[in-house]
């Protein structure tokens, strides 16, 4: 390991001479690439720079506890090393995870898609509620979020929504929330004060970019239409809204949100690319199933990840038995606790698999 990270580091440096060099600044494709390299390994090398000072303080206080005399200059020379030793573990391990080979879609953007499910016009309220929350969590995380197509119900809840999130290692952070969500609540249309069961489906989608998937011009079949809103009324007169079908997957993406049909089309490529990436992942998966089942929740939609239960103020993911008495809280975005507890699981589960390999 220390063989890598001395490699690592070398390298580092290197690209830190690069970007200064004004022939790499004169060609921009060039520079984003090494500059989005040189930001990949800065986090291992500041821990590498890190456990390397641990080291040499460890050293010191190691040969002070063999040397002193004094009786409570070498207890607090023991005391030292201990400490650093723990620290030096601690950093060992924090560089165990950053050297394992990330997910190639954690930098992208994402597409994130939510379908209201089992319980009617209840399954709809909270499937709005539910695009609200990542909204706001989108907000504090300071990404853009745009909503891309909404289909509404008829008491103000949503059939389905579409919407881009844009910024900072968005799919890293979100890729564990796809699957089924599921509320226990009392409705509002309910008089008998019944709890009801509902559940949405939630999939995060890595944007796909145009060279990740290329799309053939005879393989998509496009249609335009008016736009309509609910309860089907006229949006307006001009064939704005666009349906795109991919012949030979069958995919279909209707777009309708902007007045413009170039606008509604471009949106919906977007859409159809993210689909057809995570058709042709799934396929990989599927091909590595043994080895996702060994993996807790492995994000298939069929699973439920997370109930969200309003009479007791609780949500609780079930994959790693996290419970929190905060629900009030999670539904104005505040899921940091889930996100942060489901992104150390799942590294230590790489670790593990990682380990067991080698």
């Amino acid at each position: 390991m220390l063989e890598k990270l001395e490699q690592i580091e070398a390298h580092y440096e290197e690209l830190t001479t690069q970007l200064s060099a004004p022939d790499l600044m004169s060609d921009q494709t060039a520079y984003v690439k090494a500059a989005k390299q040189h930001r990949s390994l800065g986090d291992i090398v500041k821990k590498y720079r890190t456990w390397k000072s641990l080291k040499e303080e460890l050293e010191g206080a190691t040969e002070l506890a063999a040397a002193a005399d004094d009786d409570e200059m070498k207890e607090m020379a023991r005391v030292e090393v201990e400490t650093l030793q723990a620290q030096m573990a601690q950093t060992e391990m924090e560089l165990k995870l950053l050297l394992i080979p990330s997910d190639p879609n954690d930098e992208k953007n994402v597409i994130l898609e939510i379908r209201a499910g089992t319980g009617g016009d209840e399954a709809t309220l909270f499937a709005a509620e539910m695009l609200r929350m990542y909204a706001r969590y989108a907000e504090k995380q300071r990404w853009r979020f745009e909503i891309l197509e909404a289909s509404e119900s008829g008491i103000g809840g949503l059939k389905e929504a579409i919407a881009l999130i844009e910024g900072d290692k968005v799919y890293s952070k979100l890729k564990h929330e796809s699957g089924v969500h599921r509320v226990q609540r009392v409705p509002q249309t309910e008089a008998s004060g019944r709890i009801h069961t509902s559940a949405i489906t939630v999939a995060v989608l890595p944007e796909a970019e145009e060279v990740d998937v290329k799309i053939d011009p005879k393989d998509l079949r496009i249609d335009t239409f008016c736009s309509s809103g609910p309860g089907g009324q006229s949006v307006n007169t001009t064939y704005s809204a666009v349906r795109l079908t991919h012949l030979p997957t069958g995919l279909v993406v209707s777009m309708q949100d902007e007045k413009s049909q170039i606008k509604n089309r471009e949106k919906g490529m977007r859409v159809l690319r993210a689909r057809l990436q995570e058709l042709e992942e799934q396929k990989q998966h599927d091909a590595l199933a043994s080895e996702r089942r060994s993996m807790v929740g492995s994000g298939d939609r069929s699973e439920k990840i997370r109930t969200y239960n309003f009479k007791d103020n609780r949500v609780s993911d079930h994959r790693i038995g996290l419970t929190i008495h905060q629900l009030d809280q999670v539904m104005e975005g505040n899921l940091d606790p889930f996100i942060d507890s489901l992104v150390a699981h799942y590294q230590a589960e790489k670790l593990k698999s990682e380990s067991v390999a080698a």
